[in-house]
């Protein structure tokens, strides 16, 4: 069996020697940035979108980017074939970097970038037939003023906090309300819910995640003569749709068929959700950069 080879900073280690430094500022602060990218048949899909974001989210927090665009791109497709990985998951993380026990990020010399390309941990499969329970719990969406959740940053404790809820509540995940109690997002996904063949997710400004799949859903929706549109959603729209499902690199989609305690639809996965989880993995077969 060959051992995982994990980029760290341009050079290559097994992983037990994939170390980083305890005065690294992504460990003693959650001082970075990620993106969970996915490989399909020798193909990394929406590599572009990811890598953009990951830039997006680097100027945010004023993060100088050890690497080009072009050359980040070129690292997670030389990390996939140094693993020889055709389908899984990638893990892209940059870090402030070595710095002092303090909190000025300027006395970090120079970012840090790590690449894990491995298999993929999704939900159970009966889950993606059978569809998610959901709970939404006490802990809110950080707001665009604290910590914007555009951002997708290594500080992901308010997502774990709402998690830790999720999974105390006998759920695999929670919906995350944001401070005017309106739907934000999941913990890890994007939510949709759809309601006499329109498809609503939350507006960005409800404070999400610009999820990557989130926009590949809405424009897959649109192909099929869906109306889709981002109003402000609460708790009770949900609980009237006919069908709701979420979205994400690592989820895909999946169906969510009961929330606090209420039937969605029929109870199943429905024909919508079918439809666009069809035509999501007939996308998948085809498109992306080649490894």
């Amino acid at each position: 069996m060959e051992t995982m080879k994990i980029y760290i900073d341009g050079k290559y280690y097994d992983r037990k020697n994939a170390k980083i430094s305890v005065f690294d500022h992504g460990l003693l602060y959650g001082d970075g940035i990620f993106e969970g990218i996915r490989a399909y048949h020798g193909r990394v899909f929406k590599l572009a979108e990811h890598v953009e974001r990951l830039f997006s989210s680097a100027k945010a927090i004023l993060l100088k980017m050890p690497l080009s665009r072009e050359q980040m791109a070129r690292a997670v497709l030389d990390a996939c074939r140094k693993n020889k990985l055709r389908n899984g998951y990638i893990r892209l993380v940059v870090t402030r970097g070595v710095g002092t026990l303090g909190l000025n990020p300027y006395k970090c010399a120079r970012a840090s970038v790590i690449i894990i390309a491995d298999k993929i941990q999704l939900y159970p499969a009966g889950l993606y037939r059978r569809g998610l329970e959901l709970i939404t719990v006490p802990t809110t969406r950080n707001l665009h003023s604290a910590l914007d959740p555009a951002i997708k940053s290594l500080n992901y404790l308010n997502n774990i906090m709402a998690k830790i809820e999720a999974i105390q509540g006998g759920c695999q995940e929670a919906i995350m309300l944001n401070a005017q109690g309106y739907v934000a997002e999941c913990t890890g996904d994007n939510i949709f819910l759809v309601k006499g063949g329109q498809v609503q997710t939350p507006p960005l400004s409800a404070g999400l995640l610009n999820g990557i799949t989130r926009g590949v859903v809405m424009e897959l929706a649109r192909q099929n003569g869906l109306e889709v549109s981002e109003p402000n959603l609460t708790r009770y729209d949900f609980f009237h749709a006919d069908e709701s499902f979420l979205t994400g690199s690592g989820a895909e989609i999946i169906a969510a068929v009961k929330i606090d305690g209420r039937v969605i639809g029929s109870g199943k996965p429905g024909p919508v959700t079918e439809k666009l989880v069809a035509q999501y993995r007939g996308l998948t077969q085809v498109s992306g950069e080649p490894i």
